[in-house]
This record gives structure tokens, C-alpha cells and sequence, in this order.
């Protein structure tokens, strides 16, 4: 069935990605590790440091009771577009058809819109105080209500459609988290230093000043943020080209006659908002997930927006090396889990791993509660609550993931844009949402960061390894699955057209995207070889005789990895 032309069936747009399963390189590690790194950047640096750049920077000299209400207000007002722009953006996404899939365009599209957007908000074109409120509130919900939506909701649709491979979506979530709690790394570690190094101590007791003396001013930050920007950009660019939507094609794309052509099952029409939204609250597993992720990402947004007041308040001068320290302490436990969660996950279930987890951050954060003065032991508990932590933040996706497949085996259709939407709301939400909930706390005293930064989050932990026990949806995963290639079956075969497995569609793809580069291989070597007055025939055996190398060693290597892993005979 022929179909209008788009711009992404022009082959410069296409996937740079042709295996049929996950490989770690390029797609794992560029795809969803370098890419949202890239993208989610911004965002990270925002949640940290947002706030106190109005306070200090934009507005200082102009802290009225005025000025006060619109920054503790206009973000918590901001949160009912954020989570509007969110729903909207899903089903902008959940619409798409294309062939560079649903979530992927967008993708390409925020290498723009999130590079510009995170750029306007330390842009003052006229130093009056009104004008200022008015500009930040459009540009703030530029980036919160309009692109971070677009981009995170089509960042975090990618791993449910990147393919049904449990444990190959496994590692593409742990990779994605992995890229969410780099940014906040880098916010908490490298950050205040880059801060501090562009204008002295910041803040310091001349914070709030007329003249912003010994503060990063609004060109710092503006500087800052447009290297930001291109990083961005260049991420998101990376991301787009080195992804790639298997369950996506596997949905539109029912059969492959043998000229090649790529035929759609006619007549398919996606489901309603409604329709959507009663399939996932409808289903027990995913309202527990989302509550659970409800409590992991504000606890942590609120950890995350306090921590400069938590060290400023409790070490002095001395805050800038102390929220180092905090935040190498808590990403290095992060960093090193990455190796052994996903195996465990594998071996033992998602639901016992992260409750287990929640459990050991529970416990490290008594430990940073009870001596929160003390850099040590609270470096101890915060190391130890980060731990704990890991698992939930790896494995969230793929939690979801495996919902969004037992809600289409249920259903009949995919809530991929609707059910990410939601996780995205909650993502970027849960940042105003804390910023006006820290800018309450706070006011009470400095216990009040210590309970901002410590205890929220642990009492958080303690009820979300209560929900996780509910979470029962991988014992249905086998039969998920085929139930859902029972019914593309038989919707290809009522259609008239043929029906070829998913694994064996990805297979002749993959082999004729082999055929393709081998003949582009020896068309370009035949040119050389004209162009230099050399043996085609000659070169060509130089290289197969390279390439059998290379398999007689790869071939030597399994060999063995495969003694070493056997067993010993008895002697």
C-alpha cells in the first residue's frame, strides 16, 4: 500500500542502525547513553541551579515581597502546563507514523528546540523588574511546558520500542538512567566549580546585591548555557541517527514480499487519548509503577534542589568543596551499580532487586539524617542511599516497558506516547513541584535543608519498597508475547498478506543492509583501484585475507571463552 512521501524517507535521515537485535556499539552506547546524556543535560543543570540563579543573579538588589510570591508561585502554576504540554506531546508522538518511527523525529526536532529553549531563560533583554518576570515566565515554560516535553517523552517511548528483547531493553533503560543521573553527577560534581571559577565564591554573603560583586553573572550563566546548547545538539543529532524503533516497524509494518516492498495492514487506526488513558489505569501494574515512580522522582528533584542550601547552610564557606564531595560519593555507587543491576535484575526479577535497593537507601539515609553535620558519616549514608537507589533509577523503563506490553496483550494496541507522557510529566513536574516546596522548607531554618535534603527522600524510599512488592507484571512477559504475535498474525492474514515472524523480518533486513555495504565496499575499492593503477584483484585478496584473520581470531577467542567457562571433568 503506497503511502504519501515525508521528509524522513529521504535516506540521509535514515538510521544509521541496520542489526536486527541491540548491539552495545554504536546503538547502545551512542543511541542511549551519549545521546540523552546530551539531551538531558540542561535539564539536569536547571533542577540544581535554576532557583538559585533567580534569587541571586536575576533578581538580586530586587527581593521584594513581590518578587518572592511570583518565584514561589509562577513555577507551581508552571507544573499544570508542564503536565499538559506533556499529555499533549504523547499523542503528538503516539499519531506519528513515519519511517523513521513515532518517537525518533522528535528526537531530531529538540536538536533545535531544547538547545534554543534552555538558552532563553538567561536572556534579559531590559533590566526592569516586571519585564524580567514576564520574560522568564514565557521562557521558562518554553523549555518545561513545550521542548523538554517533546524530547523526553520521545526519549524515555525509545527503549519500549527498541525492541521485545527483556534483556536487551534492560540495558538500553539502565544506559538511558544512567545518562539522567550523569547530568545530576555533573550538575552536583563539576558544576559549582565552573560556577565558583567564573566569579568566586557563589553565594556568598554578598549574594544579594545590587551589583551581583563576586557572583557568576548573567553572561556567565548565558555563556554557559549556549555551550549547553550545542552540546545539546550535537547529542540529540547522535541520538536521532544511532536508534532505532523495532516494535515501532514491527506494528506498521506487517510483511516483506520477496521484490522487497513494505506493506502496512490497511484500515489501522491508532487509539483514542481516552481509549488510552482507561488501558493504563486500568492496569494494577501500571498505577503501581507510576505511584512508585511518583515517590522515587520528587524525593529525589527535592534532594536535588536543596542540596546547595543543605551545604551552604550547614558547612559555610565551605559549600562548593562539600557538595563535591556529596555528589562524587553519591554518583560513584551509581557509576559501579550500572555493572551488576542489570544481571541481577535478569536473574532475580526487577521487583526483588529495586525493593532490596530501596531498602539500602532507606538505611543510608538514617545514617546521613542522624549525623547530617558530620561530612564523613552523612558522605557514608549519602554514598549508601545512592546505592540503594540504583536499581530504580536503571530499571524504570523497562518496568514500564514490560506494563506497556502486558497493557497491549490485554488491549489489543500500544500506549507507548500516552503512558511515557505521564512518566514524563512526572519527570519534569516533580522540578517546580520541589522548587516551591524547598523554597518553604527551607525558610523554617537549617534543620529545615537537612530534612529538604536527607529525610524527604528517605521516608520516600521506605513507602515506594512497600509498592514495589505489587509489582507483578514480569511473570506474564512469555505469554504477553505471544499473544501479541498471535494477533499480528492474524491481522496480516485477514488483511491478505503475508505473515513473517518479527525476528525473521529484522534477519533479511539485516542481511540485505550486509549485501548493500559489502557491494558499496567493492564499488569504492574498484574506484581506487582505477584512480591509482592498481590490481583490483590484488587489493581484494589483501583484504579477504585481512578479514579471515580476523575471524580465525574471533573464532580462537570464543574458543576460549568457552573452555574457560566449561567444567571440569573429575579426575
Amino acid at each position: 500500500m503506497a503511502g504519501k512521501k515525508s521528509v524522513f524517507d529521504n535516506p540521509v535521515l535514515s538510521t544509521k542502525v541496520k542489526s536486527a537485535n541491540v548491539k552495545i556499539f554504536p546503538e547502545a552506547l551512542i543511541g542511549y547513553l551519549v545521546g540523552p546524556f546530551c539531551g538531558l543535560l540542561a535539564n539536569s543543570l536547571l533542577s540544581t541551579y535554576l532557583n538559585t540563579y533567580f534569587k541571586e543573579v536575576l533578581f538580586a538588589g530586587e527581593v521584594t515581597a513581590g518578587v518572592n510570591a511570583f518565584l514561589t508561585i509562577f513555577p507551581m502554576v508552571s507544573a499544570i502546563l508542564i503536565v499538559a504540554g506533556n499529555l499533549i506531546a504523547g499523542q503528538i508522538i503516539e499519531r506519528t507514523r513515519s519511517r523513521a518511527g513515532k518517537a525518533r523525529p522528535y528526537i531530531l526536532l529538540s536538536a533545535v528546540t531544547v538547545a534554543v529553549a534552555s538558552v532563553l531563560i538567561f536572556i534579559q533583554p531590559i533590566d526592569n523588574p516586571v519585564f524580567k518576570m514576564v520574560w522568564l515566565a514565557v521562557a521558562y515554560n518554553l523549555f518545561y511546558a513545550v521542548a523538554f516535553p517533546l524530547y523526553n517523552t520521545a526519549n524515555s517511548a525509545l527503549v519500549p520500542v527498541s525492541t521485545r528483547n527483556g534483556k536487551q531493553r534492560g540495558l538500553l533503560a539502565s544506559l538511558v538512567n544512567m545518562a539522567v543521573l550523569g547530568g545530576a553527577g555533573a550538575g552536583s560534581i563539576i558544576f559549582p566549580q565552573i560556577l565558583a571559577a567564573l566569579a568566586g565564591p557563589f553565594p556568598n554573603e554578598n549574594a544579594v546585591s545590587a551589583t551581583g560583586e563576586g557572583l557568576p553573572g548573567s553572561n556567565g550563566y548565558l555563556i554557559t548555557f549556549i555551550v549547553i546548547g550545542i552540546v545539546t545538539f550535537i547529542g540529540c543529532l547522535a541520538q536521532y541517527y544511532f536508534t532505532r524503533e523495532r516494535v515501532t516497524e514491527e506494528s506498521m509494518l506487517k510483511a516483506m514480499p520477496d521484490d522487497g516492498r513494505e506493506e502496512a495492514l490497511p484500515g489501522r487506526k491508532g487509539p483514542s487519548m481516552k481509549e488510552q488513558a482507561r488501558a493504563l489505569f486500568k492496569d494494577k501494574f501500571f498505577v503501581i509503577t507510576i505511584v512508585f515512580y511518583l515517590l522515587y522522582q520528587l524525593s529525589g528533584s527535592i534532594k536535588n534542589a536543596s542540596m546547595q542550601y543543605y551545604t551552604l547552610e550547614i558547612f559555610g564557606e565551605q559549600w562548593a568543596n562539600m557538595q563535591t564531595i556529596l555528589g562524587i560519593v553519591g554518583a560513584v555507587p551509581m557509576a559501579v551499580a550500572i555493572v551488576f543491576v542489570a544481571p541481577l535484575c535478569n536473574k532475580f526479577g526487577k521487583r526483588p532487586v529495586v525493593f532490596a535497593g530501596m531498602i539500602v537507601g532507606v538505611i543510608g539515609g538514617v545514617i546521613a539524617g542522624l549525623f547530617y553535620d558530620d561530612i564523613v558519616p552523612a558522605a557514608i549514608g549519602i554514598a549508601l542511599k545512592c546505592l540503594g537507589s540504583a536499581p530504580a533509577g536503571y530499571m524504570i523503563l523497562a518496568m514500564l516497558a514490560d506494563c506497556l506490553d502486558h497493557i497491549e496483550a490485554k488491549n489489543g494496541f500500544r500506549c507507548d506516547g500516552f503512558g511515557m507522557s505521564v512518566y514524563s510529566a512526572i519527570l519534569i513536574a516533580a522540578v517546580p513541584l520541589a522548587t516551591g516546596i524547598v523554597n518553604g522548607i527551607v525558610s523554617i531554618g537549617s534543620y529545615g535543608t537537612v530534612v529538604a535534603y536527607i529525610w524527604i527522600e528517605t521516608g520516600a524510599y521506605a513507602l515506594a519498597a512497600i509498592v514495589v512488592l505489587f509489582f507483578g507484571v514480569e511473570k506474564f512477559i512469555a505469554e504477553d508475547k505471544e499473544k501479541i504475535l498471535a494477533r499480528q498474525k492474524a491481522e496480516a492474514e485477514a488483511a491478505g498478506i503475508e505473515w513473517i515472524e518479527p525476528e525473521e523480518r529484522l534477519r533479511r533486513e539485516e542481511e540485505e543492509a550486509d549485501r548493500l555495504a559489502e557491494a558499496a565496499r567493492v564499488a569504492e575499492l574498484k574506484a581506487l583501484c582505477e584512480k591509482k593503477g592498481l590490481s583490483f584483484e590484488e587489493e581484494e585478496a589483501k583484504y579477504q585475507a585481512k578479514q579471515e584473520e580476523k575471524r580465525k581470531v574471533a573464532e580462537e577467542k570464543a574458543a576460549r571463552k568457552a573452555a574457560k567457562g566449561s567444567p571440569r571433568k573429575e579426575d
